[in-house]
């Protein structure tokens, strides 16, 4: 085994470790990450499609109770009937629609016989930067919605809510953190406004349903985990083999009992010369 030796000098471990570790992080990590968010545009794309051809279901057929959440019934249609309660209005910044930012109103409503929800009438666009502009209220007294079901978001991490132009602002639409800023208790799961309904603002355009990149980049990163170690085999294997060769270039040298760790012996005149100007063969 003196042969293969040289695989445990400090720059071959250092690349098995480093090799070791990109692999784990191939199968662990980066792989599922991207597979798993395929999975969700995947899911998402489902429910968009079957929600345009669904009917409308009454609110409390999906959240029935006050700290109800529907995560499987994201982006069905449904209609509510209540009030709005604008005193608690709140907006969502740094938004992005069709590729210009804007801000998204959020409103508690009470359903009458159900829970209270948070309803996204729609968006505004800023004015001189981003500046809050006048915003159109919404109505008094009882009104009939046609929503879709949104699952609320994960919150912006080291974002606070704060108020600035008259407005509660907050980073994320997320009815947890809007409920205790607000003292309004809302259900898990948000309403989003479609087209044409009472208190309606700028209309949130549906994704496109598009798989993305994702599946072919989590099957790349499965690949290059694969690949990672392959690789550092054909370089021992190259490398054995090179230090096979050049020992048998060696006179008086067996290439049975050589050992690649032995130094090589000094080179004859006539071997720099080859070296110098190309060795012969």
């Amino acid at each position: 085994m003196k042969r293969f030796a040289f695989l445990l000098r400090p720059q071959w471990l250092a690349l098995y470790v480093v090799v070791i570790g990109f692999a784990y992080l191939c199968f662990t990590v980066l792989a599922p990450w991207q597979l798993g968010k395929n999975t969700k545009t995947t899911r998402e794309n489902a429910q968009i499609s079957a929600s345009l051809t669904a009917d409308p279901v009454p609110v409390t057929s999906v959240l029935p109770q006050q700290d109800s959440a529907a995560p499987d019934d994201a982006w069905k249609r449904v209609t509510a009937t209540g009030r709005y309660q604008p005193e608690r209005q709140v907006l969502a910044r740094l938004r992005s629609i069709d590729g210009e930012p804007a801000f998204e109103v959020l409103v508690p409503f009470a359903v009458d016989g159900g829970p209270t929800v948070l309803v996204d009438r729609g968006y505004v666009k800023p004015e001189e930067g981003n500046e809050v502009p006048d915003i159109a209220p919404a109505p008094t007294g009882t009104v009939e919605l046609t929503a879709r079901v949104r699952d609320s978001e994960l919150l912006a991490q080291n974002k606070v809510p704060f108020r600035a132009d008259g407005q509660l602002q907050v980073y994320s639409i997320n009815t947890a953190q809007i409920a205790d800023v607000t003292g309004t208790p809302l259900t898990g799961s948000y309403l989003q406004l479609v087209e044409d309904q009472p208190g309606g603002l700028g209309v949130i355009p549906l994704p496109h349903l598009d798989s993305g990149p994702f599946l072919s980049y989590g099957i790349q990163w499965i690949a290059f985990g694969i690949v990672a170690p392959v690789g550092v085999g054909y370089f021992v294997l190259a490398e054995y083999k090179q230090r096979r060769r050049e020992k048998a270039d060696r006179p008086g040298v067996s290439t049975s009992t050589a050992d690649p760790r032995d130094p090589p012996p000094p080179l004859t005149a006539d071997e720099k010369m080859a070296d110098r100007y190309g060795r012969r063969g």
